[in-house]
């Protein structure tokens, strides 16, 4: 606990920190925000020219932050039942944190070298967006630990691994691409309002901490606790996802302080594909793919928005909302930005209860 403690504190210190240097840099190269005109929209407003490609910020303090937490495992008792090196768990989160903020980070420096919202197109983002899942889809799949234990399973997992739902090793790296394409996807469609993203993200990624770590304390690689309790966590390393997601969650807080509104800076694709990478990635080594949908039930339900306006567009020609993504429908309709972003925190914070709430009460079914 002590060792999550540690990431999670070192990372919003850096992030907090460090935010602001972030937009001292990118002001000084004008990377700022290209901002879309004729849209209508009162949140465009005053926005141009605010630094983008901030989830910069927050990805390195995540790094940084799982270092620092490594380095807290050498000398507390939680060494005993836990790698003291990098593990793979952390290598495929981190790298997918990273590499897909990479693929972001490619669509904001085009947007600002071009001066236009145009930066990659959307079928460059969505192969960056494979190439970087189906590689770490692989290691998570064919790299085993020494008891042979992969970061990914084989099975389409809910709460846990579904039995019956074997997809075998090829289907499962098919399984992982989807939902971290579809999860970075998702944040970066939620992304557009001064801190929306931001909170969200802060309590889904928050929800895995809580996750990571009850796994960790009914683990089935805690020999004492394999062996005095009938049901455990079949997952890898639990306590590294429950470093990397508190440390992540942290980080995201540091950088509201500056994101919310009026926004100093925007984290970009560069933080909203990074965010959603990870979020995807935590859920496959939780084995809880499914609940995610719940848990990122925001997310599911803007990028919904999505799906049903471009459906009722194209077969009937009219629109379901005033403009998709969700949260432009209600500005259009005269919310206010702050009004939006906290009801629909309030939403996200809705899934995340249920969310928890399922998981938990699927261990107490089977303590009880």
């Amino acid at each position: 606990m002590r060792a999550v403690i540690v990431a999670a504190a070192v990372a919003f210190i850096i992030s907090l920190f460090g935010t602001p240097v972030a937009i001292r840099v990118f002001t000084a190269l004008k990377a700022g925000q290209p901002i879309r005109g004729g849209l209508g929209l009162a949140s465009n407003q005053g926005k141009k020219g605010t630094p983008t490609m901030g989830g910069v910020a927050f990805i390195v303090a995540t790094v940084f932050a799982y270092v620092a937490g490594h380095v807290a495992l050498t000398t507390l008792p939680e060494r005993q039942i836990a790698q003291e090196g990098p593990t793979m768990t952390a290598l495929v989160l981190l790298g997918l944190f990273v590499f897909c903020g990479v693929v972001g980070f490619l669509d904001d420096f085009l947007k600002i070298r071009r001066r236009n919202s145009d930066g990659l197109s959307a079928k460059g983002k969505l192969l960056g967006q494979l190439i970087v899942g189906a590689g770490f889809g692989i290691a998570a799949l064919y790299v085993a630990s020494t008891n042979g234990q992969t970061v990914a399973s084989e099975h389409i997992s809910f709460i846990r691994d579904i039995s019956w739902l074997d997809v075998g090793k090829v289907g499962s790296v098919i399984v992982f691409v989807f939902v971290i394409m579809a999860m970075s996807n998702g944040v970066n469609l939620t992304d557009g309002l001064d801190g929306l993203a931001t909170g969200a993200s802060i309590l889904v990624l928050g929800a895995y901490a809580l996750i990571g770590f009850w796994q960790y304390r009914h683990w089935c690689g805690d020999t004492d606790y394999r062996l005095a309790n009938a049901y455990c966590y079949q997952v890898r390393d639990p306590l590294e996802i429950a470093m990397i997601a508190a440390a992540a969650a942290a980080a995201c807080v540091g950088f509201l302080w500056w994101n919310t509104s009026p926004a100093r800076i925007f984290m970009g694709d560069t933080g909203a594909l990074g965010l959603g990478g990870l979020i995807g990635g935590l859920a496959v080594a939780t084995r809880t793919t499914l609940l995610s949908i719940i848990i990122g039930g925001l997310f599911v339900i803007i990028t919904m928005s999505v799906v049903i306006q471009i459906i009722s567009f194209k077969t009937t020609g009219k629109r379901v909302f005033r403009m998709s993504p969700l949260q432009h429908h209600f500005e259009l309709a005269g919310w206010s930005e702050v009004n939006i972003v906290v009801r629909f925190w309030i939403v996200a914070g809705i899934c995340v209860a249920i969310g928890l709430g399922l998981f938990y009460s699927d261990f107490l079914a089977v303590m009880g």
